[in-house]
């Protein structure tokens, strides 16, 4: 489950993500922005305090970015973040992250937003440091846009966190393909994208069932029910089925209020 993190509270977070954990769910993930879509001036909390707070009261739920932008953060400081956080989680972390796609919230912070195309290879790039400064180190790489020189990364994450690839073009899918041990898509993009997936995985000499598929669905707005009537809760077990008949492995289903995480919680109980 996503828990929303724009015109809520830490508390609200907290307190929802053990409710949900309590009901059974196996995952809690966090949005990474900074500042709200729209126009009214939203509270937003940030996605990796807020995960490892959340980690240090829950014992068995796993704990991820849905999806972290590959332009918020240098790849190094990320990568001795999800080591530590790790540490933190009892190994509980799967990395999310992507190219990113609010470029308002990067005019206001001053964080460059260039051109796509560069941020797919900033991304690509991106991964291949993280990996490598999961080793330990010392790492050296000649890189374009983050070169590394006798880097060290120590404690290595134990086990090194899942990268999952948020990716909505063919583009995008190959690049999860070969680099990531995953990929996010949303739901109107999946069955277009989910051959070009397994295709890419083929060219790339991995296996599909090494990898984790994931539907993210983000309906809604900021303090606004986003699964009353929904089968989310009226008949999840169905609806997952549907997805996972398209080649899906789950699903991520995001909640904004008090009553979307009340139906998920009963929704639970009825399963």
């Amino acid at each position: 489950m996503s828990l929303a993190t724009i015109g809520v509270s830490f508390g609200w977070w907290r307190d929802s993500a053990l409710r949900l954990e309590a009901a059974g769910y196996e995952g809690l993930w966090s949005w990474d922005h900074f500042m709200p879509r729209g126009s009214r001036p939203n509270p937003v909390v940030e996605a990796w305090t807020t995960l490892t707070a959340v980690a240090a009261v829950t014992s068995r739920v796993t704990l991820g970015t849905f999806v972290a932008n590959v332009m918020n953060r240098h790849p190094a400081v990320l990568a001795r973040m999800a080591a530590t956080f790790q540490e933190v989680s009892g190994g509980r972390l799967i990395l999310g992250i992507g190219i990113g796609g609010h470029p308002r919230e990067h005019e206001a912070y001053g964080i460059p937003f260039p051109p796509a195309p560069e941020r797919v290879a900033r991304l690509e790039e991106a991964i291949g440091v993280i990996r490598a400064l999961w080793t330990g180190g010392p790492v050296d790489l000649p890189g374009r846009f983050y070169p590394l020189r006798g880097a060290l990364a120590l404690p290595v994450p134990s086990p090194p966190p899942p990268i999952i690839v948020g990716a909505e073009s063919p583009g995008g899918v190959r690049l999860a393909a070969r680099a990531g041990d995953g990929w996010t898509s949303p739901p109107e993009k999946f069955a277009e994208l989910e051959p070009a997936y397994r295709e890419a995985l083929a060219s790339a000499g991995r296996k599909r069932e090494a990898m984790r598929v994931l539907v993210g669905f983000e309906a809604g707005r900021a303090g606004e029910d986003a699964l009353r009537g929904s089968p989310w809760v009226s008949r999840p077990r169905e609806e997952l089925a549907s997805w996972q008949d398209l080649g899906a492995d789950g699903v991520i289903v995001t909640a904004r209020t008090d009553s979307d995480v009340d139906g998920l919680v009963r929704a639970a109980e009825r399963w």
